[in-house]
This record gives structure tokens, sequence and C-alpha cells, in this order.
């Protein structure tokens, strides 16, 4: 039977689906699959969580609204698993606070602090270290330097406040080697290990385009790509996201 935020059926998804927060973004996915927009099916869009199904060079590809923040997100990666999701690859933004990381520059987690509220709501506040899937990365490092695209791997901070008034906010997590802050991808990285302790196969990753840095004296709204920079590079990421799916086991 339909989810009850997915309104789709099992074989509507291909094992690979990709997950932005943005439907405008899913859509552009779509239009980059074989045939574009016209070609690939529309599976969901309730609530404009707006999802879609068709090809990329011959392989089955999904796309996947998540909305914004890990709420959200985790409802719609309970329900994609649910559907028969296997390999979820997550495609935002972030803020970033490493060290030499600049706008435009993409950040490949390999694991994510749980700093919001929804995983440690699974985990009833236990320690945990929600990480990424190896070989997930390994494909979206590998699509991202055949692009050329500047790019960074490692941990990055997962948080359920955008506007945080802390000042030591970004210098404390920036001196623990944190690359950057997003807001979904701990919850996702969690999610999919529990189903792979429970016996499916179900790995994850993220992918993520730098549209604001945070420093000392430098705020989001200083330093925010403006919007048409910003769609070129995210744009980018799109591309290097959908050539890793062609890696993807």
């Amino acid at each position: 039977m339909p989810q009850i935020h997915l309104r789709a059926e099992p074989g509507d998804y291909a094992p690979i689906v990709l997950l932005p927060g943005d439907p405008n973004r899913a859509t552009a996915v779509a239009e980059r699959l074989d045939g574009g927009l016209a070609a690939a099916r529309l599976v969901n869009e309730h609530r404009h969580l707006y999802g879609y199904t068709g090809t990329y060079r011959g392989v089955p590809v999904s796309v996947q609204t998540t909305g914004i923040g890990a709420p959200a997100a985790a409802i719609v990666t309970e329900e994609l698993i649910r559907l028969g999701a296997r390999r979820l690859i997550r495609i935002g933004t972030c803020g970033g606070i490493g060290r030499g990381i600049r706008t435009g520059d993409l950040v490949i987690a390999t694991a994510a602090t749980p700093f919001d509220g929804t995983t440690n709501t699974y985990l009833h506040g236990e320690p945990y270290a929600p990480a990424a899937d190896f070989s997930l990365v390994r494909a979206l490092v590998d699509a991202a330097d055949a692009a050329g695209a500047a790019r960074h791997v490692g941990p990055i901070c997962t948080v359920d406040v955008f506007y945080n008034p802390d000042a030591d906010y970004f210098s404390r997590w920036a001196a623990r080697g944190v690359l950057a802050f997003e807001m979904e991808s701990s919850a996702l990285f969690f999610l999919a290990a529990r189903a792979g302790a429970a016996g499916e196969d179900v790995r994850a990753a993220s992918i993520l385009t730098v549209s604001d840095v945070l420093g000392e004296g430098v705020s989001s709204e200083d330093s925010y790509l403006p919007l048409d920079e910003l769609d070129r590079r995210i744009a980018t990421m799109l591309d290097v996201a959908l050539a890793a799916t062609t890696g993807v086991s």
C-alpha cells in the first residue's frame, strides 16, 4: 500500500535514490535523466515532495525531495526504505567551517555528528557515530575528481538551527575537524545503518555544495553565494552525483 507521505508503491522507486531537500532540485535532476523530464515518471507529488524515476546512462535512478531538516528527511527515508530504495545519496547544501573550504566547493561526508533532535530521539540520547557508506563515498569522490570539481572529504555536523546565535558555534566544531554544518545527513546515515543491521542492504552518503562559510566575523548572510552562482555550483554537484550512480553496486 502507499506510504503516508510518499504516495507510491513498491517498484515505483529505483534502488538508487538521490535526495535533495528542494523540490525544484528534484525536478532539475529529473531533467538530466535519459530523455529529460518528459521521459521521467512522476511517482510522488504529495505535499510537494516531488519524486521522479527514470534512468541515467541506462542505470535506473530516482530522485525524491526530503524537505528541510532531519525530521522531514527521516520520514522520507523510512518510507523510501519500505518501498525498496537501497542506495540513498543526499544532494544538498551546507555551511563550510573547515580550513580552506570556500563557497562553491563540494563536501563529501564520511560521517555526520548527530547534533540534531531527530537522530538523538532514535538513539535515546546514547552516543553513536552515524557514518556514510565507504563504497558510495568512493564513487562520489571519483566522480568529483573526474569532473575536476574542488572537493573536501571528511566529517560534517547535522544541526537543527540554521541561524544559530552562539558566538563560538562554528569554532567549537571546526576545532574538532568538522568540515561543514547541514541539517539532514545524520538521520539518513543512522536509518541506513539500522536497516543494514536488520539484514537489508541499505547504504547512504551525502554530497553537499558549500553555499556559505562561517568564520570569525563572517556569518551565513555575509558569505552566502549569489543565487545564480549557487545554482551553477549546484548544477555541478547534480552532475557529479548522477555520474556516481553509474559506479554504484
